[in-house]
């Protein structure tokens, strides 16, 4: 069983350029639907859609990874950069009092990604 969240795009061409280009995901759908997209990333997928009942905007959602601090330096490489610059990335890695380190990143609708890895 798979549980795939839906991530709702106020402007669904921004957001099929965003997740790819900024977040390594890749549509694995044919295409099909205006306005509706299946993306994968590591093995774990997303959809993004403009229909009015699927999500709200401004939600967050979390993307496991094995190893955060790597992530965020591939991410900074493509300069993308934390607050207080023009970029959509919050500060970086930071240790959790819940027992892992992460970072967040805001898509183009400000739903949060929050890249994730458990504690040893």
């Amino acid at each position: 069983m798979a549980i795939i969240p839906t991530i709702r795009c106020s402007n669904f061409t921004a957001s099929l350029h965003f997740y790819p280009r900024v977040l390594d995901f890749h549509r694995s759908d044919a295409g099909g639907f205006d306005g509706f997209a299946i993306l994968t990333r590591a093995g774990d997928s997303v959809i993004l859609s403009s229909g009015a009942g699927d999500g709200e905007f401004g939600q967050a959602i979390v993307v496991m990874t094995e190893d955060v601090d790597a992530l965020w330096d591939k991410f900074l490489k493509r300069g993308h950069v934390p607050p207080n610059s023009e970029g959509p990335v919050h500060r970086g890695p930071t240790d959790q009092t819940w027992g892992t380190r992460e970072f967040y990143i805001d898509d183009p609708d400000g739903n949060t990604l929050r890249f994730t890895q458990r504690a040893d």
